[in-house]
Protein backbone atom coordinates (compact mmCIF):
# COMPACT_ATOMS: atom_id res chain seq x y z
CA UNK A 1 0.00 0.00 0.00
CA UNK A 2 3.15 2.43 0.57
CA UNK A 3 3.78 1.86 -3.07
CA UNK A 4 0.27 3.84 -3.81
CA UNK A 5 0.66 6.70 -0.98
CA UNK A 6 4.17 7.70 -2.03
CA UNK A 7 3.67 7.38 -6.08
CA UNK A 8 3.10 10.45 -8.06
CA UNK A 9 -0.23 11.38 -9.44
CA UNK A 10 0.32 11.44 -12.86
CA UNK A 11 2.78 10.81 -15.72
CA UNK A 12 2.22 12.14 -19.02
CA UNK A 13 4.75 10.37 -21.72
CA UNK A 14 5.27 12.49 -24.69
CA UNK A 15 5.96 16.06 -24.58
CA UNK A 16 4.53 17.16 -27.80
CA UNK A 17 1.34 19.11 -28.65
CA UNK A 18 -1.30 16.63 -27.39
CA UNK A 19 1.05 15.83 -24.48
CA UNK A 20 1.98 19.43 -23.48
CA UNK A 21 -1.65 20.39 -24.31
CA UNK A 22 -2.97 17.86 -21.58
CA UNK A 23 -0.05 18.87 -18.70
CA UNK A 24 -1.26 22.44 -18.83
CA UNK A 25 -4.80 21.82 -18.68
CA UNK A 26 -4.16 19.76 -15.83
CA UNK A 27 -1.82 22.24 -14.31
CA UNK A 28 -4.71 24.81 -14.45
CA UNK A 29 -7.15 22.38 -12.44
CA UNK A 30 -4.74 22.18 -9.98
CA UNK A 31 -3.03 19.09 -11.00
CA UNK A 32 0.68 19.04 -11.35
CA UNK A 33 1.69 15.84 -13.57
CA UNK A 34 5.43 14.71 -14.25
CA UNK A 35 6.22 15.44 -18.03
CA UNK A 36 8.63 13.04 -19.73
CA UNK A 37 9.66 14.28 -23.26
CA UNK A 38 12.01 12.06 -25.28
CA UNK A 39 12.74 15.85 -27.90
CA UNK A 40 15.51 18.25 -26.15
CA UNK A 41 14.71 22.15 -25.41
CA UNK A 42 14.26 23.84 -28.45
CA UNK A 43 16.44 26.60 -29.83
CA UNK A 44 14.18 29.49 -30.28
CA UNK A 45 16.18 31.57 -33.14
CA UNK A 46 16.68 28.12 -34.55
CA UNK A 47 13.45 26.78 -34.60
CA UNK A 48 11.85 30.14 -36.13
CA UNK A 49 14.71 30.83 -38.86
CA UNK A 50 13.36 28.07 -41.03
CA UNK A 51 9.78 27.42 -42.60
CA UNK A 52 8.54 24.13 -42.01
CA UNK A 53 6.73 23.14 -45.34
CA UNK A 54 4.37 21.27 -43.57
CA UNK A 55 1.22 23.21 -41.44
CA UNK A 56 -1.21 21.98 -39.15
CA UNK A 57 -4.75 22.90 -39.80
CA UNK A 58 -5.80 23.77 -36.34
CA UNK A 59 -9.61 23.98 -35.78
CA UNK A 60 -11.80 26.99 -34.17
CA UNK A 61 -11.60 24.13 -30.72
CA UNK A 62 -7.71 23.23 -31.00
CA UNK A 63 -7.60 27.61 -30.89
CA UNK A 64 -9.90 27.82 -28.28
CA UNK A 65 -8.16 24.88 -26.02
CA UNK A 66 -4.53 26.89 -26.86
CA UNK A 67 -6.21 30.25 -25.51
CA UNK A 68 -7.20 28.73 -22.44
CA UNK A 69 -3.85 27.98 -21.62
CA UNK A 70 -2.27 30.87 -22.97
CA UNK A 71 -0.18 29.10 -25.64
CA UNK A 72 -1.78 30.60 -28.63
CA UNK A 73 0.02 34.51 -27.74
CA UNK A 74 2.97 32.88 -28.04
CA UNK A 75 2.60 31.70 -31.31
CA UNK A 76 5.87 33.52 -33.27
CA UNK A 77 3.73 33.00 -36.11
CA UNK A 78 0.59 31.58 -38.02
CA UNK A 79 -1.79 31.89 -40.57
CA UNK A 80 -5.49 32.49 -40.08
CA UNK A 81 -7.76 31.36 -42.60
CA UNK A 82 -11.19 32.95 -43.96
CA UNK A 83 -12.21 30.15 -46.51
CA UNK A 84 -12.59 26.81 -47.70
CA UNK A 85 -12.87 25.82 -51.31
CA UNK A 86 -13.23 22.01 -51.93
CA UNK A 87 -13.82 20.97 -55.51
CA UNK A 88 -13.61 18.54 -58.20
CA UNK A 89 -11.31 18.31 -61.35
CA UNK A 90 -14.04 16.06 -63.47
CA UNK A 91 -17.22 17.89 -62.33
CA UNK A 92 -18.60 20.97 -61.23
CA UNK A 93 -19.48 19.64 -57.28
CA UNK A 94 -17.92 22.19 -55.35
CA UNK A 95 -18.36 23.59 -51.61
CA UNK A 96 -17.75 27.23 -50.42
CA UNK A 97 -16.71 27.85 -47.10
CA UNK A 98 -16.19 31.53 -45.95
CA UNK A 99 -14.94 33.92 -47.58
CA UNK A 100 -11.31 34.95 -49.06
CA UNK A 101 -9.78 37.88 -47.67
CA UNK A 102 -7.35 40.79 -48.89
CA UNK A 103 -6.09 41.58 -45.63
CA UNK A 104 -5.49 39.50 -42.29
CA UNK A 105 -9.29 38.15 -41.36
CA UNK A 106 -10.81 38.54 -37.93
CA UNK A 107 -11.54 36.45 -35.02
CA UNK A 108 -14.76 36.48 -36.31
CA UNK A 109 -14.02 35.50 -39.78
CA UNK A 110 -11.39 33.01 -39.11
CA UNK A 111 -12.14 29.03 -39.49
CA UNK A 112 -9.03 28.58 -38.44
CA UNK A 113 -5.03 28.58 -38.76
CA UNK A 114 -2.13 27.09 -40.34
CA UNK A 115 0.95 26.62 -37.98
CA UNK A 116 4.04 24.96 -38.81
CA UNK A 117 4.88 22.10 -36.29
CA UNK A 118 7.88 23.23 -34.64
CA UNK A 119 6.62 27.05 -34.31
CA UNK A 120 3.81 25.27 -32.09
CA UNK A 121 6.04 22.81 -30.43
CA UNK A 122 8.26 25.80 -29.36
CA UNK A 123 5.40 27.90 -27.89
CA UNK A 124 3.54 25.23 -25.70
CA UNK A 125 7.24 24.03 -24.57
CA UNK A 126 8.09 27.71 -23.50
CA UNK A 127 4.79 27.95 -21.68
CA UNK A 128 5.49 23.95 -20.15
CA UNK A 129 8.74 25.58 -18.58
CA UNK A 130 6.82 28.38 -16.59
CA UNK A 131 3.59 26.51 -15.61
CA UNK A 132 4.91 22.23 -15.23
CA UNK A 133 6.95 22.05 -11.99
CA UNK A 134 8.60 18.77 -12.98
CA UNK A 135 8.95 18.60 -16.72
CA UNK A 136 12.05 16.82 -18.33
CA UNK A 137 13.36 16.27 -21.45
CA UNK A 138 15.57 14.31 -23.29
CA UNK A 139 14.43 11.29 -21.49
CA UNK A 140 14.41 7.81 -22.37
CA UNK A 141 11.64 5.56 -21.30
CA UNK A 142 13.10 1.56 -21.05
CA UNK A 143 10.12 -0.12 -19.58
CA UNK A 144 6.75 0.58 -18.52
CA UNK A 145 4.82 -2.03 -16.44
CA UNK A 146 1.78 -2.42 -14.34
CA UNK A 147 1.83 -2.93 -10.33
CA UNK A 148 -0.94 -3.30 -8.12
CA UNK A 149 -3.17 0.49 -8.01
CA UNK A 150 0.27 1.80 -9.58
CA UNK A 151 2.19 1.43 -12.58
CA UNK A 152 6.10 1.74 -12.69
CA UNK A 153 8.09 3.32 -14.82
CA UNK A 154 11.82 2.68 -15.96
CA UNK A 155 14.14 5.38 -17.58
CA UNK A 156 17.59 4.60 -19.35
CA UNK A 157 19.02 6.17 -16.43
CA UNK A 158 18.30 3.44 -13.94
CA UNK A 159 16.17 5.55 -12.30
CA UNK A 160 12.06 4.61 -11.54
CA UNK A 161 8.71 6.40 -11.12
CA UNK A 162 5.69 5.31 -9.83
CA UNK A 163 2.35 6.35 -10.49
CA UNK A 164 -1.21 6.16 -10.47
CA UNK A 165 -2.51 7.29 -14.26
CA UNK A 166 0.19 7.09 -17.09
CA UNK A 167 -0.93 9.09 -20.38
CA UNK A 168 0.57 7.99 -23.40
CA UNK A 169 0.79 10.99 -25.45
CA UNK A 170 3.60 9.01 -27.41
CA UNK A 171 2.38 9.28 -30.29
CA UNK A 172 1.82 6.57 -33.70
CA UNK A 173 4.32 4.07 -32.66
CA UNK A 174 3.84 4.62 -29.30
CA UNK A 175 5.54 2.61 -26.83
CA UNK A 176 3.29 3.05 -24.00
CA UNK A 177 0.62 1.22 -26.02
CA UNK A 178 2.87 -1.12 -26.69
CA UNK A 179 4.08 -2.06 -23.08
CA UNK A 180 0.73 -1.86 -22.02
CA UNK A 181 0.06 -4.63 -24.51
CA UNK A 182 -3.41 -2.96 -26.54
CA UNK A 183 -3.57 -4.28 -29.95
CA UNK A 184 -3.72 -2.01 -32.90
CA UNK A 185 -5.78 -2.10 -35.85
CA UNK A 186 -4.04 -0.93 -39.30
CA UNK A 187 -5.90 0.24 -42.05
CA UNK A 188 -3.17 1.01 -45.30
CA UNK A 189 -4.27 2.91 -48.05
CA UNK A 190 -1.31 2.22 -50.04
CA UNK A 191 -0.86 5.99 -50.74
CA UNK A 192 1.57 8.16 -49.68
CA UNK A 193 0.96 12.56 -48.75
CA UNK A 194 3.67 14.33 -50.78
CA UNK A 195 4.31 17.53 -49.18
CA UNK A 196 6.16 20.45 -49.27
CA UNK A 197 6.08 24.56 -49.53
CA UNK A 198 5.54 26.26 -52.62
CA UNK A 199 4.98 29.89 -54.00
CA UNK A 200 2.42 30.67 -56.52
CA UNK A 201 2.06 33.85 -58.45
CA UNK A 202 -1.28 34.76 -57.36
CA UNK A 203 -1.93 35.25 -53.33
CA UNK A 204 -4.20 32.56 -51.59
CA UNK A 205 -6.29 35.60 -49.77
CA UNK A 206 -6.82 33.02 -46.34
CA UNK A 207 -8.24 30.43 -48.44
CA UNK A 208 -7.58 26.77 -47.84
CA UNK A 209 -8.27 24.85 -51.32
CA UNK A 210 -8.53 21.07 -51.91
CA UNK A 211 -9.07 19.89 -55.52
CA UNK A 212 -10.00 16.03 -56.30
CA UNK A 213 -7.97 14.61 -59.04
CA UNK A 214 -7.72 11.12 -60.30
CA UNK A 215 -4.88 10.22 -58.45
CA UNK A 216 -6.37 11.42 -54.72
CA UNK A 217 -6.78 15.27 -53.69
CA UNK A 218 -4.12 18.08 -53.73
CA UNK A 219 -4.63 20.33 -51.36
CA UNK A 220 -3.30 24.40 -50.93
CA UNK A 221 -2.79 25.42 -47.30
CA UNK A 222 -1.86 29.04 -46.42
CA UNK A 223 1.14 29.60 -44.75
CA UNK A 224 2.67 32.52 -43.34
CA UNK A 225 6.13 33.42 -44.92
CA UNK A 226 9.88 34.20 -43.99
CA UNK A 227 9.90 37.24 -46.45
CA UNK A 228 7.17 40.34 -46.04
CA UNK A 229 7.18 41.13 -49.90
CA UNK A 230 6.35 37.28 -50.50
CA UNK A 231 3.43 37.27 -47.82
CA UNK A 232 0.62 35.75 -49.27
CA UNK A 233 1.90 33.63 -51.94
CA UNK A 234 3.43 30.55 -49.71
CA UNK A 235 1.52 27.76 -49.28
CA UNK A 236 2.52 24.13 -48.22
CA UNK A 237 0.92 21.21 -50.09
CA UNK A 238 -0.49 17.81 -49.17
CA UNK A 239 -0.99 15.79 -52.16
CA UNK A 240 -2.99 11.92 -51.84
CA UNK A 241 -1.24 9.91 -54.74
CA UNK A 242 -0.88 6.11 -54.77
CA UNK A 243 2.24 4.97 -53.83
CA UNK A 244 4.27 4.73 -57.69
CA UNK A 245 3.11 8.19 -58.73
CA UNK A 246 4.44 9.66 -55.35
CA UNK A 247 8.11 8.03 -55.94
CA UNK A 248 8.07 9.34 -59.32
CA UNK A 249 6.78 13.01 -58.67
CA UNK A 250 8.87 13.27 -55.53
CA UNK A 251 12.35 12.56 -58.17
CA UNK A 252 11.37 15.41 -60.29
CA UNK A 253 13.68 18.41 -60.34
CA UNK A 254 12.03 21.70 -58.89
CA UNK A 255 11.45 22.83 -62.57
CA UNK A 256 9.42 20.20 -63.78
CA UNK A 257 7.51 19.47 -60.37
CA UNK A 258 6.43 23.14 -60.39
CA UNK A 259 5.38 23.00 -63.76
CA UNK A 260 3.27 19.51 -63.34
CA UNK A 261 1.66 20.97 -60.23
CA UNK A 262 0.74 24.47 -62.14
CA UNK A 263 -0.91 21.80 -64.77
CA UNK A 264 -2.41 19.50 -62.28
CA UNK A 265 -3.79 22.07 -59.75
CA UNK A 266 -5.53 23.83 -63.18
CA UNK A 267 -3.57 27.08 -62.67
CA UNK A 268 -5.77 27.25 -59.57
CA UNK A 269 -3.42 30.28 -58.17
CA UNK A 270 -1.24 30.69 -61.91
CA UNK A 271 1.79 29.41 -61.93
CA UNK A 272 3.61 27.44 -59.12
CA UNK A 273 6.93 29.50 -59.25
CA UNK A 274 9.28 27.84 -56.47
CA UNK A 275 8.98 24.49 -54.38
CA UNK A 276 11.04 23.43 -51.48
CA UNK A 277 12.49 20.15 -51.23
CA UNK A 278 9.66 17.52 -51.35
CA UNK A 279 9.19 15.01 -48.21
CA UNK A 280 7.01 11.70 -48.32
CA UNK A 281 5.10 10.12 -45.92
CA UNK A 282 3.07 6.69 -45.98
CA UNK A 283 -0.85 6.90 -45.29
CA UNK A 284 -2.17 4.23 -42.83
CA UNK A 285 -4.09 4.55 -40.50
CA UNK A 286 -4.15 3.02 -37.13
CA UNK A 287 -6.64 2.67 -33.87
CA UNK A 288 -5.76 1.18 -30.72
CA UNK A 289 -8.32 -1.30 -29.59
CA UNK A 290 -8.77 0.40 -26.51
CA UNK A 291 -7.60 3.78 -25.31
CA UNK A 292 -7.70 2.68 -21.79
CA UNK A 293 -6.79 0.02 -18.65
CA UNK A 294 -6.73 0.62 -15.39
CA UNK A 295 -5.07 3.71 -14.14
CA UNK A 296 -3.86 4.33 -18.11
CA UNK A 297 -5.11 5.97 -20.65
CA UNK A 298 -3.94 7.16 -24.64
CA UNK A 299 -4.44 10.20 -26.10
CA UNK A 300 -3.61 11.72 -29.57
CA UNK A 301 -1.61 9.46 -32.31
CA UNK A 302 -0.86 6.76 -29.76
CA UNK A 303 -4.60 6.35 -29.82
CA UNK A 304 -5.10 6.92 -33.19
CA UNK A 305 -3.88 7.53 -36.55
CA UNK A 306 -6.20 9.01 -39.48
CA UNK A 307 -5.52 10.28 -43.41
CA UNK A 308 -4.79 13.20 -43.34
CA UNK A 309 -7.24 14.17 -45.57
CA UNK A 310 -9.16 16.87 -43.77
CA UNK A 311 -5.86 17.63 -41.60
CA UNK A 312 -7.91 16.51 -38.26
CA UNK A 313 -5.17 14.60 -36.66
CA UNK A 314 -3.85 16.95 -34.24
CA UNK A 315 -7.25 18.58 -33.85
CA UNK A 316 -8.73 14.88 -32.46
CA UNK A 317 -6.01 15.20 -30.71
CA UNK A 318 -6.40 17.79 -28.59
CA UNK A 319 -10.05 17.17 -28.31
CA UNK A 320 -8.82 13.79 -26.16
CA UNK A 321 -6.17 15.68 -23.97
CA UNK A 322 -9.75 18.08 -23.47
CA UNK A 323 -12.15 15.50 -22.67
CA UNK A 324 -9.77 13.58 -20.68
CA UNK A 325 -9.15 16.35 -18.52
CA UNK A 326 -12.82 17.40 -18.05
CA UNK A 327 -13.50 14.01 -16.88
CA UNK A 328 -10.25 13.81 -14.48
CA UNK A 329 -10.59 16.74 -12.81
CA UNK A 330 -14.76 16.45 -12.23
CA UNK A 331 -13.68 13.28 -10.59
CA UNK A 332 -11.43 14.71 -8.49
CA UNK A 333 -13.14 17.22 -7.27
CA UNK A 334 -15.56 14.96 -5.58
CA UNK A 335 -12.48 13.02 -3.97
CA UNK A 336 -11.43 10.79 -6.91
CA UNK A 337 -8.62 10.54 -8.88
CA UNK A 338 -8.14 8.58 -12.44
CA UNK A 339 -10.81 5.33 -11.45
CA UNK A 340 -11.12 3.25 -13.79
CA UNK A 341 -14.67 4.31 -14.69
CA UNK A 342 -13.87 8.24 -14.97
CA UNK A 343 -10.73 6.32 -18.00
CA UNK A 344 -14.02 4.42 -19.20
CA UNK A 345 -16.11 7.64 -19.67
CA UNK A 346 -13.36 9.28 -21.45
CA UNK A 347 -12.75 6.15 -23.83
CA UNK A 348 -16.88 6.31 -24.23
CA UNK A 349 -16.68 10.00 -25.33
CA UNK A 350 -13.58 9.59 -27.82
CA UNK A 351 -13.49 6.41 -29.57
CA UNK A 352 -16.74 5.59 -31.27
CA UNK A 353 -16.56 9.29 -32.85
CA UNK A 354 -12.52 8.67 -33.86
CA UNK A 355 -13.24 5.14 -35.44
CA UNK A 356 -16.10 6.65 -37.14
CA UNK A 357 -13.49 9.61 -38.69
CA UNK A 358 -11.19 7.41 -39.41
CA UNK A 359 -13.52 5.24 -42.07
CA UNK A 360 -15.29 7.81 -43.04
CA UNK A 361 -12.10 9.68 -44.25
CA UNK A 362 -10.97 6.27 -45.88
CA UNK A 363 -14.67 6.01 -47.46
CA UNK A 364 -13.67 10.02 -48.80
CA UNK A 365 -10.32 8.53 -49.73
CA UNK A 366 -11.67 5.64 -51.44
CA UNK A 367 -14.42 7.38 -53.17
CA UNK A 368 -12.37 10.07 -54.58
CA UNK A 369 -10.11 8.06 -56.78
CA UNK A 370 -12.97 5.49 -58.41
CA UNK A 371 -13.73 7.28 -61.49
CA UNK A 372 -17.30 5.59 -62.43
CA UNK A 373 -19.71 7.87 -63.65
CA UNK A 374 -22.33 7.48 -61.14
CA UNK A 375 -20.00 8.01 -58.33
CA UNK A 376 -18.72 11.18 -59.79
CA UNK A 377 -22.59 12.34 -60.15
CA UNK A 378 -23.19 11.67 -57.03
CA UNK A 379 -20.57 13.01 -55.48
CA UNK A 380 -21.10 16.51 -57.02
CA UNK A 381 -24.60 16.13 -56.28
CA UNK A 382 -23.55 15.39 -52.81
CA UNK A 383 -21.06 18.24 -52.76
CA UNK A 384 -23.61 20.65 -54.81
CA UNK A 385 -26.13 19.37 -51.86
CA UNK A 386 -24.03 20.62 -49.22
CA UNK A 387 -23.30 24.07 -51.15
CA UNK A 388 -27.19 24.98 -51.56
CA UNK A 389 -28.14 23.89 -48.07
CA UNK A 390 -26.87 26.95 -45.17
CA UNK A 391 -28.03 23.87 -42.78
CA UNK A 392 -25.79 20.90 -44.12
CA UNK A 393 -22.99 23.70 -44.48
CA UNK A 394 -23.20 24.96 -41.13
CA UNK A 395 -23.27 20.75 -39.61
CA UNK A 396 -20.56 20.20 -41.72
CA UNK A 397 -18.50 22.84 -40.43
CA UNK A 398 -19.33 22.77 -36.67
CA UNK A 399 -18.56 18.95 -36.90
CA UNK A 400 -14.96 19.98 -38.52
CA UNK A 401 -14.56 22.70 -36.25
CA UNK A 402 -14.85 20.54 -33.14
CA UNK A 403 -16.56 22.98 -31.04
CA UNK A 404 -19.40 20.82 -30.95
CA UNK A 405 -17.29 17.97 -28.30
CA UNK A 406 -16.31 20.66 -26.37
CA UNK A 407 -20.15 21.81 -25.35
CA UNK A 408 -20.47 19.19 -22.87
CA UNK A 409 -16.97 20.16 -20.75
CA UNK A 410 -16.06 23.20 -18.64
CA UNK A 411 -13.72 24.06 -21.54
CA UNK A 412 -17.16 25.16 -23.97
CA UNK A 413 -17.14 28.45 -26.06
Amino acid sequence: MSDVLDALEVVIIGGGLVGGLTALLLAQGGVQATVLDAAPILDEAKTLAVANPRVLALSQATIHLLKTVHVWDKLARHMPYSGMQVWNKNGYGEINFGQPSQNMPSAEQTLGSMVEPSVLNLAIQQKMLEQVKDYRTQVKVTRVEQGVGIWHIHLADGSQLKTKLVIGADGANSFVREQAFIDIDVLDYKQAGLTCAIRTAQPHLHVARQIFLETGPLAFLPMASLTPEQEGHWQSIVWTLPDDYAEEYAALDDANFCALLTRESHHMLGQVLEATPRAQFPLKARAAQQYVKAGLALIGDAAHVIHPLAGQGVNIGCLDAAILCDVLLHDQKRGVWAHEQTLQRYEHRRKGQNDAMMHSMSALGWLETIQLFPVVWARNFGLKQVEQHAILKDAFLSQANGLQVLKQTMYAV
